[in-house]
């Protein structure tokens, strides 16, 4: 059997846990540079708050009613979603009687992730479950629901349903016989299930195949030919309670590493441009030495404001390049060179750009790059200048070292200004009591 531990409206949740007060209360997070609302409450949403919808639209039914609102924040999110994901590798383990079973919790996003139940007995299923639920908001202090079944589609489908019924429910839901499963997918359109698409959706409901228990009777045959192939039988096994997507291992070292943001204004200087992506790249090559890697190619893109102002939440014309290294490199400031230059061939004058984003992709092991014996002695002390600048970063925070040709001033930088404090991750910022 298969679980999937989903968190309740996870930003929401995250600003409640230091904020007793909001408990049970409408509270809604909002996008980069406080654009669009991208999590609410429940109390918010029974209010009338729409989701992905802009901020400015919501706002005569926050204010009226007092909603709590609150601009992303990243490092107090990203904390409690590693809390609550050791979490379940502890409970994993519990259950295989050991220490660390990570094989058994596949972490899916940033608020979801599968657990392979296939060690409990069906009878103790909902109550294990529970237990589950239970510990994680005990422990993180973060509300989730629960899905239990079969295979992961089915699991994703009683997660839906244990999250729309959350009081009778008790946001845990076990699909674990045939009947139960079979109701399960009468009652559920096909647009609402895991793996299908608007696309699709819309093939499927015009062949006239409108819920899940249609489209789970048909042939696999005609899956494959309709459906994208081997994606296609692999859904409709699924919905028959037949294991087809397994349980993936966690992908330790990435294979490309991206860094992108929203400018809190549109920019019009290549300077700050410039300062923006040395920024990114800063980031990006932190994140590369510590998984111990390099990267051969370096990838800048950059994102023009749309002229016409009725299109302000429509994606503007993006222009991207890349160059190749001569050899991979993780140094911060081969990899700002580099960037900067490919800066200087996308940038048009005169024009306003909203956002901006670099990758570094072709990585290998750092050990594995050949060392050069006809360079300076001071040339090969740069990964130890590296690895020292990345701790005190890491000690002190707020990039207290950091390249010049990264900006002081950072007056592009993203919008938080509803940003509640990082008290999880800061020490000035902990929490008081008093």
């Amino acid at each position: 059997m298969n679980a999937i531990v989903d968190c309740n409206s996870f930003y929401c949740s995250c600003e409640r846990v230091f904020r007793a007060d909001l408990r049970d209360k409408p509270v809604v997070v909002l996008s980069n540079n406080d654009g669009c609302i991208i999590s609410r409450s429940d109390e918010a949403r029974q209010l009338g708050v729409g989701m992905a919808i802009p901020y400015f639209q919501a706002r005569h039914i926050i204010e009226k009613n007092g909603i709590a609102v609150f601009s992303s924040n990243y490092h107090l999110y990203g904390d409690m979603s590693r809390r609550v994901m050791d979490t379940l590798r502890v409970l994993a383990g519990e259950e295989a009687g050991e220490k660390d079973a990570p094989a058994r919790v596949e972490v899916y996003s940033v608020d979801e992730a599968f657990m392979d139940l296939s060690a409990i007995p069906p009878g103790e299923l909902a109550g294990h479950a529970k237990h589950i639920k239970d510990t994680v908001e005990q422990w993180t202090g973060i509300s989730v629901s629960i899905g239990v079944a079969p295979t992961k589609t089915l699991a994703k489908l009683a997660n839906i349903m244990a999250k729309k019924n959350k009081k009778a429910s008790g946001c845990v839901m076990v699909l674990a016989t045939e009947e139960e499963q079979r109701l399960a997918l009468q009652q559920t359109r096909v647009d609402h299930l895991w793996g299908v698409g608007r696309a699709y959706a819309a093939k499927l409901i015009n062949w006239g195949i409108t819920s899940a228990w249609e489209l789970r009777n048909m042939p696999e045959e005609w899956a494959h030919t309709n459906m994208g192939g081997v994606v296609g039988v692999r859904l409709i096994r699924e919905l028959r309670g037949i294991p087809a997507i397994v349980m993936e291992e966690e992908l330790v070292n990435k294979k490309m590493i991206a860094t992108t943001r929203m400018f809190g204004r549109p920019v019009t200087a290549v300077q700050e441009l410039k300062e923006a992506v040395a920024t990114y790249i800063s980031r990006a090559a932190e994140k590369l030495r510590r998984q111990e890697s390099a990267a051969k190619v370096v990838s800048v893109f950059i994102v023009s404001k749309e002229e016409d102002h009725l299109a302000d939440f429509k994606r503007g014309a993006t222009i991207s390049n890349y160059t190749t290294l001569p050899k991979a490199t993780s140094l911060t400031h081969e990899l700002i060179k580099s960037a900067v230059e490919l800066v200087e061939q996308l940038y048009e004058n005169g024009k306003e750009y909203k956002k901006a984003g670099v990758m570094l992709s072709s990585l290998v092991p750092d050990d594995s790059i050949q060392g050069n014996l006809f360079i300076p002695p001071a040339e090969n002390q740069h990964r130890f200048l590296m690895n020292t600048i990345d701790n005190i970063n890491f000690s002190m925070r707020d990039d207290s070292v950091k390249f010049g040709s990264s900006g002081m001033a950072k007056n592009w930088k993203m919008r938080q200004e509803l940003r509640s404090k990082r008290h999880s991750s800061r020490w000035e910022e902990l929490k008081e009591i008093r």
